[in-house]
């Protein structure tokens, strides 16, 4: 009997930069990064979120640091990463989960909806995730290998009424992924997105679904019924299944894999 390990770890030694990482998507991809034998650097605008998270992932033995920073500033970006670098010795997976209120934004309709609450979204996700896509990939490049990941729902792709700015705000993160690797992937750099559907187990598309129900006059347990009935598995993906795939393409298990989206809508959208 050798003394191989029962379960090689798919991230171990890697270093891994979760922006967002205070939210529902950001939290449970870091706590399945630092699982699978990651460094996590957990980030974020809300210190108490992000502090709450590591404490979980060091009590689970993972290890696991944070910092306040603001994936909009590049300055506040950039000097995180350098830190990160002379610290840990480089940056191996990207992964922006940042998200923004629904509040204002959803449920209501074009003809309704103040140009800027339309602009809100496209603006912020395409600044935020170039920022942070830029700033990595100046450590990443020189170094030859790293990973861009980032996270849409399914509106990114399917038409659906009252989702105002925010699907063209996903397509252009979808957009975005693709020419981060017409110009990365060359150098070693892959850029990964992960489409899903509405994650009911995250606070955000309760209320979101809110919102939607209110607009067409129905209960929201009707809507959200209606939404799942969409996917050929009749059930929305949930949380763990979006962990369980960004790890997997966070390796180097998925080294072939490079701007495209990872289709995690059971069905919804058909490629």
């Amino acid at each position: 009997m050798n003394n191989k390990k029962e379960k090689d770890m798919l991230l171990e030694n890697k270093n891994v930069v979760v922006y967002g990482a205070g939210g529902a998507v950001g939290s449970a991809v870091a706590r399945g990064f630092a699982h699978e034998g990651a460094r996590v650097f957990l980030t974020g605008r809300n210190a108490d979120g992000v502090n709450t998270v590591a404490k979980e992932i060091s009590a689970a033995g993972g290890a696991v640091e944070t910092a306040v920073v603001d994936a909009l500033n590049e300055k506040s970006v950039t000097e995180h990463l350098d830190a990160v670098v002379a610290d840990a010795g480089g940056i191996d997976v990207s992964f922006n989960a940042i998200g923004i209120s629904p509040q204002g934004l959803q449920g209501i309709p074009f003809t309704d909806l103040p140009v800027d609450n339309f602009m809100q979204p496209i603006t912020t996700y395409a600044q935020a995730h170039f920022v942070t896509a830029k700033s990595a990939a100046r450590h990443m490049i020189p170094q030859g290998s790293g990973v861009i990941m980032m996270h849409t729902p399914e509106p990114a792709r399917v038409s659906l009424p009252l989702v105002g700015g925010m699907s063209v705000g996903w397509a252009a993160m979808e957009a975005l992924n693709r020419a981060l690797s017409a110009e990365w992937a060359q150098h070693g750099v892959r850029s990964i997105c992960l489409r899903t559907t509405g994650m009911v187990d995250t606070p955000t598309i309760d209320v979101v679904y809110g919102l939607h129900a209110d607009a067409m006059g129905i209960p929201k347990d009707q809507f959200t019924a209606m939404v799942t009935s969409m996917t050929h598995r009749k059930r929305p993906t949930t949380l763990a299944e979006l962990t369980s795939f960004a790890v997997f393409l966070a390796s180097d298990q998925a080294a072939a894999m490079t701007g495209t989206v990872a289709n995690l809508t059971g069905g919804i959208v058909v490629d």
